[in-house]
């Protein structure tokens, strides 16, 4: 999420009504209403009243046994909204945008509505972005979400208690003015225990409270024409938004090696440099501060990004994971800095961001994020690229939490907390 963020608040015009699809949703208004009334905010149950409360649309997909469930929305690409480890009295994941919904409004540039998993295309800048007309500057005023990643609904084509896909066939056009046709295929499943298990290849016991789920995106070119580096390509992006914590910190494992061979580890000047006091680079590990208090962001080159990043949240005890299908064969990535670029095909593998104020003291959250790309989709007529995506929260005591970072990452939770110390 680039520049958007400081203009997220901008006045939004039009209505916005859309149909409930689950049959979870025909209680009426004012009994949802009441139910969302007696739920704490922050609660699953909050957000499931909210949802049927404001006419989303969205589908449940729910585990009887361990009370893991997660909202998706067909009308909002397929969309993570949230989801939770313990039923409706449980953490609910996910930073929803109630404001703004709440507003009742849609806008024709972006419709900020939040969620834990959201598929988006890049790239966001630069000569072949999608989100820029053809000779138009590269800033704010310019910016459009193209609305078959903003508003319009995926087709739903097959559905389970615990799963969900979706497909949708579109066209986007570029700043070079290139037409790419674009087929997207999305499923979500929520994951079993012996799933996470698997996933993980570490135990997670009985008594920690979890919820997974796993995404696969695949982007197929649907045209006559090839996508390169001269009319243009696409990558598939992931961007996952979270409540923020106070003592909120991201930590990603890199690649060490000399900067020669392998660039610098991170970048952290998107919106100013990240303070010291809000990112260190340890050996191999990267903290940074996500308490959703200072916007910053930072990003790593897939000659340093590792398939696996994650939060931790000590007030809550919540270890949240992200694993994704990074290839192990070298690959270019798209560049989404507005603007000029030196190398439109230099860009981040994964990336973290930290909401907060803007100039103007104005939030649109606070939320943070871990975002992961796919390497550039540099396809020929009828070719295919597929992003997978895995989210694990784990909440419970501290040790057996530490078992798990120890494991993947050779760090106790212990050590991430300290880290800021």
């Amino acid at each position: 999420m680039q520049n958007k963020l400081s203009f997220a608040l901008a006045a939004v015009t039009g209505i916005f009504l859309l149909s409930c699809l689950s049959p979870s949703n025909k209680s009426s208004k004012n009994m949802d209403k009441k139910t969302e009334t007696n739920l704490s905010k922050g609660t699953y149950g909050y957000d499931l009243a909210f949802m049927k409360n404001h006419k989303l649309d969205f589908v449940e997909l729910k585990d009887s046994i361990s009370g893991a469930g997660l909202i998706v929305s067909p009308a909002l690409q397929g969309r993570v909204v949230t989801s939770t480890a313990k039923g409706e009295n449980g953490k609910s994941f996910g930073w929803i945008n109630y404001k703004f919904i709440e507003s009742g409004v849609q806008s024709k540039q972006f419709n900020p509505y939040g969620g834990e998993e959201r598929f988006w295309i890049g790239p966001e800048g630069g000569p072949f972005s999608i989100y820029f007309p053809k000779g138009k500057e590269q800033v704010y005023a310019n910016w459009v979400v193209p609305e078959n990643i903003d508003t319009k609904s995926f087709d739903i084509v097959n559905q389970t208690s615990r799963s969900i896909s979706f497909k949708k066939e579109f066209s986007l056009t570029n700043a070079e003015g290139t037409v790419l046709k674009v087929g997207v295929e999305r499923s979500v499943k929520l994951l079993s225990h012996d799933e996470v298990e698997k996933a993980l290849q570490v135990p997670v016991g009985d008594s920690l409270n979890y919820v997974a789920y796993e995404s696969e995106n695949t982007l197929s070119n649907k045209g006559d024409q090839a996508w390169n580096g001269k009319s243009g390509f696409l990558s598939i992006w992931l961007l996952s938004m979270f409540n923020p914590s106070e003592k909120g910190v991201v930590f990603i494992p890199f690649k060490k090696g000399d900067e020669k061979e392998l660039g610098k580890i991170v970048t952290d000047d998107y919106f100013g440099k990240v303070p010291a006091d809000r990112l260190i680079i340890g050996d191999g590990m990267l903290f940074f501060k996500t308490d959703g208090k200072h916007r910053s962001k930072i990003g790593l080159s897939p000659l340093r990004a590792l398939p696996y990043c994650a939060s931790y949240d000590p007030i809550n005890q919540v270890l949240t994971l992200l694993h994704y299908s990074k290839t192990e064969a070298p690959a270019k990535y798209v560049n989404s800095k507005w603007g000029h670029q030196d190398d439109p095909l230099k860009g981040d593998a994964v990336n973290s961001y930290n909401d907060g104020p803007v100039e103007d003291g104005s939030i649109m959250g606070p939320f943070y994020e871990i975002e992961s790309s796919s390497p550039a989709a540099l396809l020929a007529p009828g070719e295919k690229i597929t992003h997978k995506q895995q989210i694990f929260h784990i909440s419970g005591d501290e040790a057996k939490l530490s078992s798990i970072t120890e494991k993947l990452f050779s760090i106790s939770v212990s050590d991430i907390k300290q880290a800021f110390k």
